[in-house]
């Protein structure tokens, strides 16, 4: 489906913002993600979904490889090739009354489309949000502007309280959701003592289960991350 770039800015050290206009119709839950087709490249690149609405979509990437270097030198009015609404999201029927969100990095953007379907539930969420420096924030103003606790952690201390966001979780919250790097997640799984959900990262081919390039084993057998993900119950990890 074709999708028109409207926007593609740089918010941090090698992370943008590329906003689109099209057809979001289907998208169900925040935490699914789309792929872009990229002009010479074979393999679509996999980027969640942060924030959606009838007009179109929000994406926050960061450039790390060629593919995606490639997609934040594209300007304004570029058409994009993108399938859209893939995977299962986070589920909201089971958030508890006080969830905390817990992002890392560019696994941040996906909880900010959370925590506004949260509010807009009538549930005030909780937000952890961690980065190695002050120069990699990004999306701080906006969890703020929904007016929800929050709280910053940075590795080196130089924004927000100094650690990881296992050295942030507060005392008073009863579920979670999670989005980060693969050692962020496992630390999490440990140190976080009510049920949750994670949203997994894996490396995708097709985006749409049909490779099997992307599974991984759960207490309830193989799954696909692509497909039956990327979000998973705690309790369905082995970690």
């Amino acid at each position: 489906m074709q999708y028109q770039i409207i926007e593609n800015a740089q918010i941090a050290p090698n992370v943008f913002l590329l906003d689109v206009s099209g057809d979001t119709s289907m998208l169900k839950a925040p935490g699914q993600f789309c792929q872009i087709r990229l002009p010479g490249f074979y393999l679509r690149r996999p980027i969640s979904v942060c924030d959606w609405d009838e007009r179109g979509m929000t994406l926050i990437y960061k450039a790390v490889g060629e593919g995606t270097k490639a997609l934040s030198q594209m300007q304004a009015g570029t058409a994009l090739d993108i399938l859209n609404g893939l995977g299962n999201g986070y589920s909201l029927d089971a958030c508890g009354s006080r969830p905390l969100l817990i992002g890392g990095g560019v696994g941040i953007p996906p909880l900010y489309g959370l925590a506004r379907a949260l509010v807009q539930k009538g549930v005030t969420p909780q937000a952890v949000l961690g980065f190695n420096t002050y120069e990699e924030a990004f999306l701080v103003d906006e969890f703020e502007d929904l007016d929800i606790p929050i709280t910053v952690a940075t590795a080196d201390g130089s924004f927000g309280k100094k650690g990881f966001v296992t050295d942030a979780l507060p005392a008073d919250y009863d579920y979670f959701f999670t989005c980060g790097p693969d050692p962020m997640l496992r630390a999490l799984y440990k140190a976080c003592r009510p049920s949750g959900q994670f949203s997994l990262e894996e490396r995708m081919a097709c985006g749409f289960g049909a490779c099997m390039g992307c599974f991984i084993q759960t207490k309830n057998g193989p799954r696909r991350v692509c497909k039956d993900g990327p979000v998973f119950r705690k309790e369905e990890l082995f970690w």
